[in-house]
């Protein structure tokens, strides 16, 4: 058949083809495009966007399953059919490009990773390369094994906050917590959290990885039987504080002024039900948080309320007690506060309360 031939059929299909038409004339366009993809401009590409486009419509899942596996290597792949069948409900259509396909930008793979089923973000996880932005909502929504996959995948990258949720969800789960802990760029205090928390057996399999930790990991140890002792001992009676925070709320007195003095004057809790009031957060999450859970908390609590650096450095001092913070510490927790956004603390502080009692 000569091009012109084509072309007329092409046309007629697009305005009447009925689908098996469709179908059989789309696995046509498919050979002419990938056959020739390297040759063509980026005028050409659009061209054939639109017309794979055209003839997706209401043709069956196998087709597009099939076009999907076709055009997932394909470097110049059109853009907008590319994202449609990332956005394909079925897995079997959506999979080979979300694993693959290089013509699907960031924006699009969180989009999928926020919207679809748990196999669209499987796919997702396998992925040669995958940005920070992509990882953060991978393992906040993303089952188990999502988590894992995505943790197993030397080629994702992950955010402060990425680890955070990471170091997280291995509680109670020594197979997350060795590939966690394994990474080799992990930061050295989510790796140290993730000790505090892990088996004795994640503990021995994390040095073996991690050799330059050995010292580190009795300091740990001990640290965590501090935290359970002081656990079994410590009652805070939050009757007085709560009537005191809830008066100033009442006369709209209540500001960062105030929490900023309570953490100054070691008032543990008054600050502690400030800072629950003022971020509309469970008391028992922001006590855990000042007494168990160390910087990393804080400053998501201190950030999702909208304190100043010099308030939450307060309070990160108030609940360092006698012992103190390194400079060294200090400075990297205000590089993390610095770094972090309001939104992106808002939505972990929304996470951990999801996976708590109030």
């Amino acid at each position: 058949m000569s091009n012109n031939a084509f072309l007329t059929e092409l046309e007629e299909v697009l305005t009447n083809g009925p689908a098996d038409k469709r179908a059989k004339t789309l696995r046509r366009v498919t050979d002419l495009f990938v056959f020739g993809s390297s040759h063509f401009s980026e005028d050409h590409v659009k061209m054939f966007d639109q017309v794979f486009r055209h003839l997706m419509a209401d043709i069956e899942t196998s087709a597009r399953a099939a076009l999907a596996e076709r055009l997932k290597s394909v470097p110049n792949a059109p853009v907008g059919v590319i994202r449609d069948l990332a956005m394909d409900d079925d897995i079997s259509v959506a999979g080979p490009v979300l694993a693959e396909s290089s013509r699907i930008d960031n924006a699009s793979l969180v989009e999928t990773a926020r919207t679809k089923s748990q196999p669209h973000l499987m796919a997702i996880s396998n992925r040669k390369e995958i940005a920070e932005t992509v990882t953060d909502v991978l393992v906040e929504r993303g089952d188990r094994d999502v988590a894992l996959n995505v943790a197993r995948n030397k080629g994702a990258r992950f955010s402060e906050t990425g680890y955070l949720r990471l170091v997280k969800r291995s509680q109670g789960d020594d197979e997350l917590a060795r590939t966690v802990g394994a990474r080799p760029e992990i930061p050295r205090q989510h790796f140290l959290r993730l000790l505090s928390t892990a088996s004795n057996a994640v503990r021995e399999a994390l040095q073996t990885a991690h050799p330059e930790i050995a010292s580190h990991v009795e300091s740990v140890v001990d640290k965590v039987a501090s935290d359970i002792q002081m656990k079994a001992v410590l009652s805070h009676d939050y009757t007085a504080a709560r009537d005191l925070i809830e008066n100033m709320k009442r006369a709209d007195n209540l500001t960062e002024r105030d929490v900023d003095a309570f953490a100054r004057a070691g008032k543990f809790e008054e600050t502690a039900v400030a800072l629950s009031m003022m971020g509309d957060m469970p008391l028992n999450l922001v006590e855990r948080a000042m007494i168990f859970d160390r910087e990393e908390t804080i400053l998501l609590v201190a950030k999702a309320i909208g304190l100043s650096w010099a308030t939450t450095r307060a309070i990160l001092m108030l609940c360092a007690g006698r012992s103190g913070l390194a400079a060294d510490t200090v400075d990297n927790c205000r590089t993390i506060y610095n770094k972090l956004k309001p939104e992106t603390a808002a939505q972990v502080i929304a996470f951990q309360r999801s996976k708590r009692p109030s």
